[in-house]
This record gives C-alpha cells, sequence and structure tokens, in this order.
C-alpha cells in the first residue's frame, strides 16, 4: 500500500461525529503513517478550544485558522489527516487537500446523533433541534464533500476497524484511476 500510495498525504473529510479522528488514528498505524487532527492543532495554536475560539473570536476567525493548519501539514508527506467538518467550505483548503488523496466518511444523521448526543464540545449543534440542524449542515455541504477522491458510506454496527479497513481496500481502486488519468 506505501508503494501506491507513494508518500502522499490522505485527508479524511465529512461531518462533525463520523470518526474521521478515531478512523485517521487506525488508518496511520496501518500504514505506518504520523496521525494529525486539525482541530486538535487549532486547540493548541489557539490555546483554547474549538468552542471558545467560536464563542471569543467567531466562526470566521476559527476557519482562518483551519486553512493555516492545513497549509502547513499539506507540506508534509505519510500523514493521515483528520479535518474538521466544515473545511471543506473554504475553496482556498481544496487547493491544500488536492496535495493528498481526500476520503470522505459518510455517516447518516440519524448515526451522528446517535454519536453526537451527549457532546457539549460542538459549538454548531447547540441548537433547540440538533439532528434539523446536522441535516441543514450536511445538505450544505454535501456537493463538496461529493468532491473527494473516495466516498466511504457508513453503516450502522460497523466499526471503526472495519471501517479503516474499508477505505485500505478502496485506495488502491482510486489511485488506480487516478494515474490512469495522467
Amino acid at each position: 500500500m506505501n508503494d501506491l500510495l507513494k508518500g502522499i498525504n490522505v485527508f479524511l473529510i465529512g461531518m462533525m461525529g463520523a470518526g474521521k479522528t478515531t478512523v485517521g488514528g487506525l488508518l496511520a498505524s496501518e500504514l505506518g503513517y504520523g496521525f494529525c487532527d486539525t482541530d486538535a492543532l487549532i486547540e493548541q495554536i489557539a490555546g483554547k478550544t474549538i468552542n471558545e475560539i467560536f464563542a471569543e473570536d467567531g466562526e470566521e476567525t476559527f476557519r482562518q485558522l483551519e486553512t493555516q493548519v492545513l497549509s502547513q501539514l499539506s507540506a508534509y508527506q505519510q500523514l493521515i489527516v483528520a479535518t474538521g467538518g466544515g473545511i471543506v467550505l473554504k475553496p482556498q483548503n481544496w487547493s491544500y487537500l488536492h496535495y493528498g488523496l481526500v476520503v470522505w466518511l459518510d455517516v447518516p444523521v440519524a448515526m451522528l446523533i446517535e454519536r453526537l448526543q451527549e457532546d457539549t464540545t460542538r459549538p454548531l449543534l447547540q441548537k433547540p433541534d440538533p439532528a434539523l440542524e446536522l441535516q441543514k449542515i450536511l445538505d450544505q455541504r454535501r456537493s463538496l464533500y461529493e468532491l473527494a477522491d473516495l466516498h466511504i458510506c457508513e453503516d450502522f454496527g460497523e466499526t471503526p476497524p472495519q471501517i479503516a479497513s474499508r477505505v485500505i481496500t478502496e485506495i488502491p481502486k482510486v489511485l488506480k484511476k487516478s494515474t490512469q488519468k495522467n
């Protein structure tokens, strides 16, 4: 697999709660790659939580930090990068994402709600109807997520190791397609 990837980074995109961090860690371990979570790096750089950044500085400041972190990560090789759910919103971010292989972890809203119901750290979910809010966010971002090189639809009951295994199985198919185009 490493021969096929040739050191390119793998960027995981998808909604909050899609499992990007968990699956990303498993992929990194399996592929012998490093692992980075853009949200964790942003918190480290800012010295505050994502919630605090949103509350004190606003979403735009958070999005600028996100772009800054992504631009720096794209300069490296052999990384699995779990991105924030909204990273796809800025066209500039796609110029960085295209330095690697982009994998969309697509999870039904019902599963996201189940995973996130106890999570109070998500600023975009602090609404009266989180399911409706998640659906709205997904509807807004779907066409951007669809730009990914690889689309992995998660099913109820599927474990993170199973999802990571599916990603690894599917990567060669996508890389073969992209090398045939060139």
